[in-house]
């Protein structure tokens, strides 16, 4: 679920944004998406 997530809006980032944004970009889509994947619950046991 986190790396699915992370894959993606990383790779639509790097398309949409120029070179230098879309590696500013990882860092909080990296935090957006395990905080997405922390609260639906993935990582209970």
């Amino acid at each position: 679920m986190f790396w699915l997530l992370f894959g993606v809006l990383s790779l639509g980032a790097d398309f949409l944004l120029p070179l230098w944004w879309g590696l500013a970009a990882t860092v909080p889509i990296f935090i957006l998406s395990w905080w997405i994947a922390y609260r639906s619950g993935w990582f209970d046991f």
